[in-house]
């Protein structure tokens, strides 16, 4: 079920009024009742995260990749699934993940990225949801560097699983707004893409993103393992790994457990 507001406006609403220290008008479709500024300005999911069934279970996450931005996400009671795809473009020769998840979260519905392989809820559109216990937030932003003109909207999401915040960021080149930041807020788990190309962070610019959400745990997605091919214009994982000098790397296979509390420092985890 999506709100009737939208999280990135509510957000700017806050934004706008810290800065200006005015009157912050009640949230759109949701009469003002009293509460304070924080309040009236965020989404009910983001108040109240204790009465969510994730935080309850606690227990953190196994995370295991399918190749390209694709993951699968357990913990908490629930099933998520990242960007499915099918085996074209830079996903060729991957195994397709058709698997069954509670909810399906796709960047987009571009084919190596929001492809209808999986079952479940499949979720691209910005919003706020409700799916399997979760409270998931979803943020429009445009796909590519030029305002979204070549290949469209991006959503970014968020959400707690496991007693974990998540924050998905895997097919996006566009820049993370002050607005959006503050609702992604500081991700225990962050996947980013980074191998650059058209559509995607480049390793300087998903570095800079790292450092502006200062995540814990990072797991680069969306970057060339093996030699270069025609119909791929994505750059390896390197790039990225030298413009985070100095981080803590874990070469993490296919599968990856991650258990809170995750610790303060930044740890990539780079999986296969």
């Amino acid at each position: 079920m999506a709100f009737a507001a939208s999280a990135r406006d509510l957000a700017r609403d806050l934004v706008h009024a810290v800065v200006r220290r005015g009157p912050l008008p009640p949230a759109q479709g949701r009469p003002g009742r009293g509460r304070s500024m924080l309040a009236a300005a965020m989404p009910l999911s983001l108040l109240l995260p204790l009465a969510t069934p994730a935080r309850a279970a606690g227990g953190g996450v196994t995370i295991t990749s399918y190749g390209h931005s694709a993951l699968l996400i357990s913990g908490g009671g629930a099933r998520v699934l990242l960007n499915p795809f099918q085996a074209v473009g830079c996903a060729a020769g991957l195994a397709e993940p058709r698997l069954s998840a509670d909810v399906i979260l796709a960047s987009s519905q571009l084919k190596d990225e929001g492809a209808a392989v999986a079952s479940g809820r499949f979720l691209v559109k910005p919003g706020s949801y409700r799916v399997a216990g979760l409270a998931i937030e979803g943020f429009s932003v445009p796909h590519d560097r030029v305002g979204g003109k070549r290949f469209g909207p991006s959503t970014l999401w968020r959400w707690r699983q496991g007693g974990l915040e998540i924050a998905h960021l895997g097919g996006t080149a566009g820049p993370v707004a002050p607005d959006d930041a503050v609702l992604l807020g500081r991700p225990d788990v962050l996947i980013i893409g980074v191998g650059g190309g058209a559509k995607v962070y480049d390793g300087k610019e998903a570095a800079a993103v790292v450092r502006q959400l200062q995540a814990r745990r990072v797991i680069p997605v969306q970057y060339r393992g093996g030699g270069p091919t025609p119909s791929c214009d994505l750059s390896s994982a390197q790039p990225f790994l030298e413009a985070m000098a100095g981080t803590t790397v874990r070469r993490s296979g296919g599968s990856l457990t991650v258990v809170p509390p995750v610790g303060d420092g930044t740890v990539i985890e780079l999986m296969r």
